[in-house]
């Protein structure tokens, strides 16, 4: 028995280092497999992470899932679900038999994860000092009466050797009439760790707007306006953020879902020069490249014969921009309308619009200075630097929009938040689905989320070490990606609002629980 559990944690540990050593080498492999049924794969800081709804942090870590098994013909005879299962409020669904594993076989992982890196087992076959390995997570299916979700184990070690190893049991289940007192929570955390102080932090995120299909304002997007806010101590269940908390506001946002809203909010300006109206003209006319050349043919010629002589705002570099200055003097270069000429002239003076149209709302708005905007409008780099910037201010533009639009905050916010892009966008490429945060104080936005429900709502109990803690969670969405639970059924439906939610709606407890294993 003895023989057989040490070479099955010599085997899992050498899968484990073969798996971290390739991933640390840039050699992409995929999951490895662990005796048939189940699979590892490394997930790296940076990546999606299966448990960021529970542990809300994004480290590097062991996942260990069941194999996916191929796909079998239905059997013609059917099992009736036993009385346990008809009871259970959690689904063996698809996703359980593909992903989690029992029990019972997540810890006899985490056993083998922990056997391999403790210094006394000197019979394991394992190189010394053992090459400590990144936290191990294992999927589990819930079947049990805990309703286990995630045992994880993550190294305690110092400089020079690993000297223990914390255990974390993560519980999760839906939870309609949730009875849990913080104070019981606190006794609990202190008879597991035998402490006699700790202290309880408490963590609130408020949906403030999340965009649906059935919004009059504007189409299916996923524009999202959230606010996370942290205190502590935390008095109770379920408390209030105090005004005193820490608080953010999160905006993500769909392109879609502001368009239209960005096209009323820039107003036709009334100092268009010929360039941009050309622009304007052209861009809701020409439809081939034919009609590019021939337009620009037309331009050229009548300022080689006198017939215009348009004028332009200052600033701008673009070809056409330089002609038409060269005209003034009746001495123009001789240009080639071929191959990417022609759509080079356009993207200019397209550029050029842009970027005053751009200027003109943001200065317009009191939300940001000429120099604020140099980096997005400035002439002296490269066209396709001057296109991404442009994108870059796009996104900005967008961001407030759909502040404005949706939350109707002050404008001391909505100042602080174009600040907050610029000077991200400054130093970043363009991402669309960043998360911009902004530091707020709860007075300010006190009226957006004091008489509402929570998304979210955590209390993390410790005792000043980071990796000892209890965290007992409530969402209204399931923590956990690979169970399924029970969903209202057809007779719920009565209670659906117009917007489509439950006037009552669904709560999903988790609770994390941890102990230590020091190795003497």
């Amino acid at each position: 028995m003895w023989s057989g559990a040490n070479r099955a944690a010599e085997e899992f540990y050498a899968g484990l280092l073969q798996k971290f050593d390739e991933e640390k080498k840039g050699i992409c492999k995929g999951p490895f497999i662990y005796e048939a049924d189940v699979q590892v794969q490394l997930i790296s800081k940076g990546q999606p992470n299966p448990l960021k709804n529970i542990l809300h942090e994004n480290e590097t870590m062991f996942i260990v899932e069941k194999v996916p098994l191929e796909k079998e013909e239905p059997s013609h005879v059917e099992e009736l679900p036993s009385e346990e299962t008809a009871i259970s409020d959690l689904s063996t669904s698809e996703n359980v038999g593909l992903l989690a594993l029992p029990v019972g076989r997540a810890r006899q992982l985490i056993g083998f994860y922990t056997m391999a890196h403790n210094p006394n087992m000197t019979h394991l076959k394992i190189n010394r000092p053992v090459a400590a390995l990144p936290p191990l997570w294992v999927r589990c299916d819930g079947s049990d009466p805990e309703r286990v979700s995630w045992l994880g184990a993550e190294l305690l070690s110092t400089s020079s050797s690993v000297t223990g190893v914390v255990l974390y049991m993560v519980t999760c289940r839906v939870d309609k009439n949730y009875s849990v007192n913080l104070e019981d929570l606190k006794k609990s955390h202190k008879k597991r760790h035998h402490l006699s102080t700790l202290t309880a932090s408490g963590f609130a995120r408020y949906e403030l707007f999340k965009s649906t299909a059935l919004d009059d304002i504007v189409a299916a997007s996923q524009t999202t306006i959230t606010l996370d806010i942290s205190w502590s101590p935390v008095d109770e269940i379920l408390q209030t953020p105090p005004l005193s908390s820490t608080a953010a506001l999160i905006v993500k946002n769909d392109a879609a879902a502001v368009d239209g809203s960005i096209e009323c909010l820039l107003t036709v300006r009334g100092d268009l020069d010929f360039a941009e109206q050309l622009w304007c003209k052209m861009s809701s006319s020409v439809i081939s490249y034919q009609d590019l050349v021939k337009c620009f043919t037309l331009v050229i010629q009548s300022l080689q014969h006198g017939d215009i002589q348009p004028w332009l705002h200052s600033g701008s570099r673009s070809l056409l921009s330089k002609l038409i200055h060269q005209s003034y003097h009746g001495a123009m270069d001789t240009v080639s309308l071929s191959g990417t000429v022609p759509v080079q002239m356009l993207l200019e003076i397209g550029l050029d619009k842009l970027k005053k149209d751009y200027i003109c709302f943001f200065i317009g708005q009191e939300l940001a200075s000429l120099n604020h905007l140099e980096y997005f409008i400035s002439p002296s780099v490269g066209t396709q630097e001057q296109v991404h910037r442009v994108q870059k201010l796009h996104h900005i533009l967008e961001i407030v929009v759909s502040c404005m639009l949706f939350i109707k905050p002050q404008h001391e916010l909505l100042f602080s938040l174009t600040q907050s892009c610029i000077k991200y966008y400054e130093q970043n490429p363009l991402d669309e689905q960043h998360i911009f945060q902004l530091p707020v104080r709860p007075t300010a936005v006190k009226d957006l989320y004091q008489n509402e429900k929570p998304q979210k709502w955590r209390v993390e109990i410790n005792s000043g070490q980071k990796k000892v803690k209890t965290v007992w969670q409530l969402s209204d969405s399931p923590p956990v990606d690979h169970l399924n639970f029970h969903r209202p059924g057809k007779d719920d439906f009565s209670e659906l609002t117009l917007n489509g939610s439950l006037e009552e709606r669904i709560s999903f407890t988790n609770m994390v629980t941890c102990s230590q294993v020091h190795f003497k």
